[in-house]
């Protein structure tokens, strides 16, 4: 298992508008705004099953996320956008236009075990 890296484009989704009228602090909502769309082969490459979950980290930070592998091309990961998907993006990098970069910026994902051992580790050595 690795780290993949790519784009990430932030979109609405019919499920996302659905479950918001509820409430956007409902279960439903928030599974939706926290499923990362990817291609089949890019999932495959990180070594995750479809609906296992992964980190997804940027510039600004990271998120953990459930990956449902759908038919998009092949490096660009599909997120909702909303309270989830804003922990990746700066509101100072606008590159001018006042609005955040939500189409295209560059993120790297990688399966929460790896990440898990690696914390796991680095933990032994201070003790």
């Amino acid at each position: 298992m690795g780290s993949i890296s790519g784009l990430l484009v932030t979109v609405r989704t019919a499920k996302q508008g659905a479950t918001m009228v509820t409430s956007k602090h409902s279960a439903p909502y928030i599974a939706e705004i926290s499923t990362l769309r990817i291609h089949p082969d890019d999932l495959s490459a990180l070594g995750v099953a479809d609906g296992n979950s992964a980190t997804l980290t940027s510039a600004h930070g990271e998120i953990q996320v459930t990956c449902k592998a759908t038919d998009v091309p092949q490096g660009l990961f599909f997120l909702p956008l909303g309270p989830v998907a804003n922990t990746l993006f700066s509101a100072w990098s606008t590159e001018e236009s006042g609005v955040p970069n939500w189409k295209r910026i560059q993120v790297s994902l990688t399966p929460c075990e790896e990440r898990a051992e690696a914390n796991n580790s680095g933990q032994g050595a201070d003790q």
